[in-house]
């Protein structure tokens, strides 16, 4: 019923440069159907809403918007009259201003109805009453004026006021903002009931996801302007392929999360000067040289349509059918133990997978193999494409600077004869990078990363003048200095009091998301890893016993050794 095409508004600044709030934005609605449009504030969302009903000066819009056939796009003002309300309805998200406060919220429900419908006064006021009851609000709320409404309760009137002349099309700009979650549910209830009986189509542009999942089928995201995956809504918010859109997904409060909140590294671009390219390649964690130079156009993959140059989010290391075995001895006889069998796993770029287990499961042996200090005895390790048992030479020294590893215990894993200095500065010596000045400066910023002075005094000192906390920084700053891509941190705080165990994760989970690095966590501690990882992998007897988003394995575990380390988990209370 609505199809868009290449929308793009621009407004003028000051004669000289302008701004492109949408640039080429193309989806369609079909009758009685449902989309939602998502993403940051000053994404464009709001942009869209209004230029659906053509309240952007005409000059400002470019592209094709159709409606049942006819081009909506150079109406003139009072055609457009005719199209609003009546065909296509807009609730404005900025409720503080939408209503006049000098009149009742009442008449200003009513007008439209007068205005566009021929009905009397009395009937239109009849009307009102009605559509005030549907969705929430009392005759009382009628009769206030503006100033005397809360905010939810504005924005359940202009709902009202939508709704008055039964429009074919209903344009939702943050229809849920301000409302606490009981009345959100009670208007979530109303459109679902709004689609089903009168089949008004829904075109929900909001930044609660939730929302949207409930309301819609189809999901368009949008970046500083432009549309950056679009699919059905199942599919992207179950399964994002786009590096924005799993963003934006790991940001969004949900009870069905166990782990805390994660921002998207970085800003968005200013809308006067947005970046050649990918418009979100400087936020990206996987930025290749073309990104920064070609704009992405919207492929097909997996079933959505992606704008990426890589087809979408990648799979950073993949290992398949990993096996080692180590020879032990029993008095005198000797034999095999078969510490990994059969392990595959993937990790994605800036994803946190965890992997728990009890001691003896075989997590810091498949630890030691994916970052090359141990070979495997069968199966393939893929790192970003490239198959490590099948790379020799340069390629193999560069890939190896690309997983690092945090060892368990800091105390063993460096030289006590070593300096601060040397400990953070030895893997650029053994690959040989940059000058000893420039060696010295990417010391400096490792250190400084991991919240340590790099005054002489702390650079001289050796690891038995640390803190446990201070080691174990500076074991970070280690693995921070090649710049890697992965981390692989093995039992990072097993060794440190809770206060600062909870110091060096935030630190972990900052660099990890700053720096855009993807992390591999292996711990015997549910109860810190849920906090942090996306995924978590459960390991006994050398196997993968059971994986999933954290919060499904810890509500909802299905394998006997995951519900035993779940009720093993330390609690507070006494249950």
């Amino acid at each position: 019923m609505l199809v868009v095409q290449d929308l793009r508004v621009t407004f003028s600044l000051d004669g000289c440069s302008s701004i492109r709030a949408l640039d080429g934005v193309s989806f369609a609605l079909e009758r009685g159907g449902a989309v939602g449009v998502v993403g940051e504030t000053g994404a464009g969302k709001t942009t869209l809403a209004r230029a659906l009903l053509g309240l952007h000066p005409p000059e400002c819009v470019r592209g094709s918007i159709r409606l049942d056939g006819r081009e909506l796009i150079g109406l003139s003002e009072e055609e457009w009259r005719a199209v609003r309300w009546r065909r296509i309805a807009l609730v404005v998200q900025s409720v503080g201003t939408a209503l006049d406060p000098v009149y009742r919220v009442g008449e200003q429900i009513a007008e439209p109805m007068r205005f566009h419908l021929g009905l009397s006064p009395a009937k239109a006021w009849a009307r009102a009453e009605e559509l005030a009851r549907r969705v929430g609000l009392e005759p009382r709320h009628l009769r206030a004026y503006p100033h005397q409404l809360s905010g939810g309760e504005k924005q359940r009137a202009l709902l009202a006021m939508a709704l008055g002349c039964d429009p074919e099309v209903l344009v939702l700009d943050e229809p849920t903002s301000g409302q606490d979650v009981l009345s959100r549910a009670r208007l979530l209830n109303l459109l679902e009931g709004l689609r089903r009986e009168r089949g008004t189509a829904l075109l929900v542009v909001s930044h609660d996801l939730g929302a949207v999942a409930r309301l819609t089928e189809e999901v368009a995201v949008l970046y500083a302007g432009k549309l950056v995956e679009v699919g059905p809504t199942e599919a992207v918010f179950g399964d994002p392929r786009h590096p924005y859109t799993w963003g934006l997904l790991h940001s969004y409060p949900d009870m069905d999360t166990a782990r805390d909140l994660r921002s998207i590294r970085g800003l968005p671009p200013d809308p006067a000067h947005p970046p050649a390219g990918c418009r979100f390649h400087p936020r990206c964690t996987q930025t290749v040289e073309q990104c920064r130079h070609e704009e992405p156009p919207l492929v097909e993959v997996a079933g959505r349509r992606v704008a990426c140059h890589l087809g979408g989010l990648q799979t950073l290391l993949r290992a398949e059918s990993l096996r080692k075995a180590f020879l032990v001895e029993n008095g005198t006889s000797r034999g095999r133990l078969e510490a990994i069998q059969d392990v595959s796993l993937e990790i994605r770029e800036g994803e946190v997978v965890a992997l728990v287990g009890e001691t003896g499961s075989g997590k810091t042996t498949l630890g030691r193999m994916l970052v090359g200090l141990l070979s495997p005895d069968g199966g393939r390790i893929i790192l970003e494409g490239r198959d490590l048992a099948a790379v020799r030479g340069d390629e193999r020294r560069w890939l190896s600077r690309r997983v690092q590893l945090i060892p368990q215990d800091p105390f063993d894993a460096v030289s006590p004869r070593m300096t601060v200095a040397q400990i953070v500065r030895e893997p650029l010596d053994i690959q040989g990078i940059g000058t000893p000045p420039e060696r010295e400066e990417r010391v400096r910023r490792a250190l400084e990363a991991v919240g340590l002075p790099t005054d002489p005094t702390f650079l001289s000192q050796r690891a038995h003048e640390l803190s446990g906390g201070q080691l174990q920084r500076v074991v970070i700053a280690r693995a921070l200095v090649l710049e890697p891509k992965l981390l692989i941190a093995d039992e990072p705080v097993a060794m440190l009091d809770p206060s600062e165990q909870a110091r060096v994760m935030n630190l972990l989970k900052e660099i990890q998301v700053e720096r855009g690095l993807a992390m591999l966590l292996i711990s015997h501690d549910l109860a810190l890893v849920r906090k942090v990882a996306d995924r978590i992998l459960v390991m006994h007897k050398g196997r993968i016993v059971e994986e999933g988003p954290g919060s499904q394995i810890v509500t909802r575990p299905t394998h006997e050794h995951t519900r035993a380390l779940v009720e093993s988990a330390p609690r507070l209370g006494k249950k």
